[in-house]
């Protein structure tokens, strides 16, 4: 039996842990947990999850990886049941699954990884992520992902090329490109190329992928190829997916972001001119330190506003040794209050949106007999069972307000 692997957090994580099942198969009785260090929320998730793990399946090796192992390795080697501690760097690299390999805490600080390991399967997924960068090397102060992630680095155009060719051949109908910052790819590469630029070569060289999607962008770095691609690329998604943060001016310079609410709206009013329809999502924090009633009110009428459909909202959450930690806090049950209303404007847009669709023909991935998503990323339940998997024409028959009905043409 194989190592078991369990994932918190983001895409780059889910895409890291197919790395893994990869590089530890053959490994028995063995569970590894990638952590998240996004939120306390995703940490105390993980922790729990370790010490049930340790209860009930205490012959098993559990390794412990992720930004939040990272950043804090011995307090994970000294939960019950954890033998080792990876590094996210190490965690990637083939030595360190074979039999022979298994310090109490791996060297953390390692040097750069080599290009990302080919995968060719993802567990129980229709669509495939393929990462095309790493790291970060903004500042935003409420973030501890730079600390777990390391500076910014791309992979290489010819690398990515291999990869989502790669996934084609195995059979994945939509690649979504990940990262930690992904806007940023490029500048470390001979040649500098942009994310825009990656995404062309991808197309042109890949002719037979149907669907590329890309993760959270940040609104201040969409270049201009990327742009081009938006309004005239059929096969790059309608759907963009913003790290906006606040709708605050106050906020944003307080977060340290590189945008202002005028670039943010700016930037979807020119997307939806470009690709009429297109999907626009938004990752927003709640309550961050020093945000009055006004100034979160400032932020629900942005949403409103831009009639956001698709909102990611977390309540903010102190991440010790960030600047923002150190800020006077929002009471936590307020944080959680602000972070609901955002969510009911994102559900109200988000109903808009869907309804919109309703009478119009769709192009549907199947993700398990009779559910999949449209290529505006909008989650979609058949009348009849299908195949998973597969890429085929539905026609929108109404919508429940947050997920579409439809039929197979």
């Amino acid at each position: 039996m194989s190592a078991e692997i369990l994932t918190f957090g983001c895409r780059l994580n889910a895409y890291e842990s197919e790395v893994m099942r990869d590089l530890a198969a053959g490994t028995e009785n063995t569970i590894v947990v990638n952590t998240c260090a996004v939120t306390a929320e995703a940490e105390r998730q993980a922790r729990q999850t370790i010490r049930r793990l340790a209860r009930e399946q205490p012959t098993a090796r559990i390794v412990v990886t992720g930004c939040a192992a990272q950043i804090d390795p011995a307090s994970w080697a000294a939960l019950p049941g954890v033998s080792r501690v990876l590094g996210n760097e190490d965690k990637l690299k083939p030595e360190s699954w074979a039999a022979d390999a298994g310090s109490a805490v791996s060297d953390i600080m390692q040097a750069r990884e080599t290009a990302p390991h080919m995968v060719t399967e993802f567990a129980g997924r229709a669509r495939a992520f393929v990462q095309v960068q790493q790291g970060c090397d903004h500042r935003c102060t409420f973030c501890i992902i730079p600390f777990g992630r390391g500076p910014n680095r791309s992979v290489p155009i010819g690398v990515a090329v291999t990869q989502v060719r790669a996934l084609v051949e195995s059979g994945f109908r939509e690649i979504v490109l990940t990262g930690v910052d992904i806007a940023s790819y490029g500048p470390d590469l001979p040649g500098q190329p942009t994310l825009g630029q990656l995404a062309r070569r991808l197309l042109a060289m890949v002719p037979d992928l149907p669907r590329l999607r890309l993760s959270s962008i940040d609104p201040a770095a969409i270049d201009e190829d990327l742009w081009t691609l938006i309004a005239e690329e059929p096969r790059l998604m309608p759907h963009l997916h913003l790290s906006l943060q606040a709708g605050s001016d106050l906020i944003l310079k307080r977060m340290k972001r590189r945008h202002l609410t005028a670039d943010a709206m700016a930037v979807i009013e020119r997307a939806r001119a470009l690709r009429p329809g297109i999907a626009i999502g938004a990752d927003l924090i709640a309550g961050f330190p020093t945000e009055t009633e006004a100034l979160f009110d400032e932020t629900l009428a942005f949403v409103e506003a831009a009639d956001i459909p698709y909102v990611h909202v977390f309540p903010y959450s102190e991440r010790p040794g960030t600047p923002a930690a150190r800020m006077p806090a929002v009471p936590k049950p307020l944080r959680k209050e602000r972070a609901a209303r955002l969510r009911d404007a994102g559900e109200r847009a988000a109903a808009r949106f869907l309804g919109e669709h309703i009478g119009r023909d769709i192009a549907l991935l199947t993700e398990t007999s009779d559910t999949g998503h449209s290529e505006h990323f909008a989650p979609v339940r058949l009348a009849a069972h299908t195949t998973p998997g597969r890429l085929i024409a539905a026609r929108v028959t109404g919508s429940t307000g947050s997920i579409l009905l439809a039929e197979a043409a």
